[in-house]
């Protein structure tokens, strides 16, 4: 009982800022599967931030029902013709309609005109995060320093491969490095794993391997977070920075540059969880997203703009999953049918379909029971 008091107040205490992130995710990603469809001609029934019954909405002229529903852990858009919201085609329908209707449906839609709506929304989320980014480094900068060393931990993967105070890390893994958090980045999603840095010590360049020590960190919010470190201490970490500015094509290109890196460092670290390099409890749910907006929500707008930056992010790849209810599932389909000529038959994709959703209720049920385990502690 104790532990479902704690859940209840801990979402109590995060759920406003949850729901404006997430509802704006939802809304740009579906605003993303909506434009492209409108635009090829598809007839949208409906456009849904959240799930369930209704709470409000209106019909426009052109018949779609935008509306606002009761479970705000998602949304879509409903394209005439299909059976339900995760745009599995209605064969009865198809079927009875006419020439007209069906040439109006998304199942009617030529092949690249159903691959480019599907795909607009992970598209949307990307470009949404780029968005953010280049608002936040034209406003506020960055704070910035060289990768100069300043201190070496005894003990660390550093000292053991010979990096001394004053050297300068250049490159790791011949990938050039300008700032600290270009190497903080780097090696943090690569524990137990051998790389080389390069150092330029007194006109000299060295190549010295090490391996990162996996390491636990506890963050300022008491979040424990699992990270790779060879032990070094640099100037920023002393306290020596300055602010850079950006002029807003700078920005923009330091946004596409972060949303590259989130979407490489996803990637590496889902194959660290396969290699046994990292632990899946780092995986989080809706109630780790939640406690990190209320966190963020301390800290002001700019953060919780990033954290929204970063979960875009993790939207757009997250339906990209090759994955049968998601969008990366409807565009596997679409190669499927682009190779055979048709598509598959029905019986096939419904298998499909409740295979894609067991995946997926798999997935929402470990990342909750993780969330649920680190609330707990």
């Amino acid at each position: 009982m104790e532990t479902v008091t704690g859940i209840y107040g801990f979402l109590m205490g995060n759920i406003v800022t949850f729901i404006l992130v997430l509802s704006l995710l939802v809304f740009v990603h579906e605003m993303g599967h909506y434009l492209v469809g409108r635009w090829s001609g598809i007839r949208i029934l409906a456009f849904s931030v959240g799930f369930g019954p209704e709470i409000f909405g209106f019909t426009d002229r052109h018949g779609t029902r935008w509306k606002i529903s009761v479970i705000p852990l998602g949304g879509y858009v409903r394209f005439f013709g299909d059976e339900d919201a995760s745009s599995k085609p209605d064969a009865d329908k198809l079927a009875a309609m006419s020439e007209e209707d069906r040439a109006r449906s998304f199942a009617g839609a030529k092949l690249w005109k159903r691959a480019a709506t599907v795909a607009a929304g992970p598209i949307a989320n990307f470009l949404l995060a780029i968005a953010i980014f280049t608002v936040l480094f034209s406003v506020y900068g960055r704070m910035i320093a060289d990768p100069v060393v300043a201190e070496v931990k005894p003990d660390g993967a550093a000292a053991a491969a010979g990096i001394l105070p004053g050297d300068l890390l250049v490159a790791i893994d011949g990938n050039k490095v300008e700032t600290f958090d270009d190497v903080r980045r780097y090696v943090s999603i690569r524990p137990s794993q051998k790389i080389v840095v390069t150092i330029e010590r007194g006109g000299e360049k060295l190549d010295l391997p090490m391996v990162p020590q996996r390491t636990d960190q506890t963050d300022q919010f008491g979040n424990k977070i699992e990270l790779g470190q060879i032990g070094i201490v640099t100037n920023q970490q002393a306290g020596n920075f300055r602010l850079k500015t950006y002029t807003p094509l700078e920005a923009l290109q330091e946004g596409v540059i972060q949303t590259r890196d989130i979407v490489t460092g996803t990637f590496k670290y889902i194959g660290n969880i396969f290699a046994g390099t990292m632990r899946a409890d780092q995986l989080g749910g809706p109630i780790r997203v939640a406690q990190a907006s209320g966190q963020m929500a301390t800290l002001g707008i700019g953060a919780v703009l990033q954290l929204a930056a970063m979960l875009s992010v993790s939207i757009g790849l997250l339906n990209l999953m090759p994955v049968p209810v998601l969008d990366g599932g409807h565009l596997m389909f679409y190669a499927v049918e682009a190779v055979r000529g048709k598509p598959l038959g029905s019986t096939a994709q419904e298998i499909a379909f409740r295979i894609g959703l067991a995946m997926i209720l798999t997935l929402m049920v470990f990342t909750t029971w993780n969330d649920i385990g680190s609330i707990r502690g």
